[in-house]
């Protein structure tokens, strides 16, 4: 691609779709819990730096690497929020995307536009088409992102790059940095275990991997088996490692933080020493906040409580239902898809519902569950939590609604949706109906054989599914949602409230839906 007089590449004004369909052809079909995956050619990431004549940019740049379980985008989310009201350029780098690709690449807060987008997008990948070869293939989708990543924050000239794991940590590209200014490690908890270990210290020492020498690193309150890896790893490399405590919510001077749950206080406890770190060590900022006593200065303050991220503890009222009626729906999404993850985000559902209700007093509330975790994902340890946690709160739902991921995994798009499939395969939410039915009917002291109670219906394109009293699996996403709105207009004086989750390419399908 021709460059401008600086060097910035010109604007390549081929279309959107055709940069997904060749970024498409970066998705390798293997799963990522083949074993040959792992760690497979991690050194040649740096012939693909040396072909983007990126070695130097990455080298001088101030990054924050953040690697976990559980809340390392939350964790990010706030760090960038509170570096940009410091006045600094914020590069954020992070994954999954929910709608489109270009939310994983943010610059100052935003997006980064289309046009730029277009313009790194094919320099990139139209130099390694030239440089690359048999023994150095392209790369695959992630490595990918992560280079593009690293040419556009190099290109805009951004003070500060927030990196978010994308897996694991110690193979995963973002890991090429060799010398971050700080590092964090949100909660850990058993999830990818197929690939990262059986064992919170198999999973721990994965992702204390994005440790270097000497280079400050924090984490939150971990169980004992993570934290003694992390603490030996660190002890090895000779990384001061630190615990950050929880925010204390006084300290927001009675606003809320942005992003919503409680456990977001660990987040933003860990987004507080990472900033404040950074601050510290590039020479802005001589006060060490994470063990101040006194107030937040008012630029954390601004962060913490500005933050926004799609996805996450995210209320959305449906507009088609909503228009000159009574009856309503209302989805609260949110991308939990571990045991751990599954019991905050249903204390965050049963609360704002609660909220909900009380604001509403004279409706009748009906609560849906519409879920689909990936199949290496252990039901039966994430519906018990959810069904469990939200019971305790008083919360019961009335159904839970199946459904097949819409997003198709091979290939990228940008905002439509891909047609229904006719023959689409529905063993796997099959399954996870009968762990419901089983959860549910045992709740209740009722006989567990669940096949007593199936009956057959078919949706408008004729597709037969198995329903039950408490269940119904559903052939795609959009007849799922016709049947909500259905719903409420057959019963205009109940609110619907539907907890979207189990899987972030689930929520960003929804949001494609519900947002058109």
């Amino acid at each position: 691609m021709a460059e401008n007089d600086d060097g910035s590449p010109e604007l390549n004004l081929t279309s959107y779709d055709e940069a997904m369909d060749a970024l498409s052809s970066l998705i390798t079909k293997r799963s990522r819990a083949d074993k040959s995956n792992k760690g497979d050619g991690f050194e040649i990431l740096f012939d693909y730096i040396k072909m983007l004549d990126l070695e130097q940019a990455i080298s001088e740049m101030k990054v924050i690497h953040v690697a976990g379980t559980k809340g390392k985008g939350s964790t990010c989310t706030f760090t960038e929020s509170i570096l940009r009201n410091y006045g600094f350029r914020t590069g954020l780098f992070t994954s999954p995307h929910l709608i489109d690709v270009r939310e994983r690449f943010r610059l100052n807060g935003n997006d980064i536009c289309e046009e730029k987008f277009l313009a790194y997008f094919w320099w990139c990948f139209e130099r390694l088409k030239e440089k690359t070869t048999d023994e150095i293939p392209m790369p695959t989708y992630f490595r990918f992102l992560a280079l593009l990543a690293f040419k556009i924050f190099a290109a805009e000239q951004v003070d500060v790059v927030i990196l978010e794991v994308g897996l694991g940590g110690k193979f995963d590209a973002t890991n090429v940095v060799q010398t971050p200014v700080v590092c964090g490690i949100s909660s850990l908890g058993y999830d990818h275990m197929e690939i990262l270990g059986n064992t919170l210290g198999e999973i721990a020492g994965e992702k204390a991997g994005i440790f270097k020498h000497r280079v400050p690193a924090f984490t939150v309150p971990q169980p004992d088996e993570a934290i003694h890896v992390l603490e030996n790893k660190a002890s090895k490399l000779d990384v001061p490692l630190q615990v950050a405590p929880p925010l204390d919510p006084s300290l927001l001077n009675g606003l809320k933080l942005g992003l919503e749950g409680e456990h977001q206080y660990l987040n933003a406890g860990l987004a507080i020493a990472l900033s404040s770190k950074w601050l510290q060590s590039t020479g802005h900022v001589e006060v060490d906040y994470l063990v101040q006593n006194g107030p937040l200065p008012e630029q954390f303050i601004r962060g913490l409580t500005t933050a926004r991220l799609q996805g996450r503890a995210q209320i959305v009222p449906d507009q088609y239902t909503n228009i000159e009626t009574d009856g309503d729906l209302v989805f609260y999404l949110d991308g939990a898809h571990s045991p751990e993850s599954m019991e905050a985000c249903a204390r965050w559902f049963s609360r704002a519902i609660k909220d909900d209700n009380l604001e509403r007093s004279r409706k009748d509330f009906m609560q849906i569950l519409l879920f689909n975790c990936m199949s290496v994902r252990d039901p039966q340890l994430l519906l018990p939590r959810l069904v469990k946690t939200c019971a305790s709160q008083g919360v019961d739902f009335k159904k839970a609604l199946f459904v097949p991921n819409t997003s198709v995994y091979y290939k990228v798009g940008s905002h439509a949706l891909p047609p229904p499939d006719p023959q689409v395969d529905l063993s796997w939410q099959l399954t996870l109906q009968k762990v419901w039915e089983s959860l549910v009917r045992g709740d209740k002291g009722e006989s567990n054989n669940t096949d007593a109670v199936y009956g057959e219906v078919k949706d408008e394109t004729g597709t037969s599914v198995k329903n039950c009293e408490n269940s119904a699996v559903f052939p795609s996403l959009p007849s799922a949602i016709k049947w909500l709105r259905d719903s409420v207009q057959q019963n205009r004086s109940v609110r619907i409230q539907v907890l979207v989750t189990g899987s972030l390419h689930l929520v960003g399908d929804v949001l494609r839906l519900i947002k058109k």
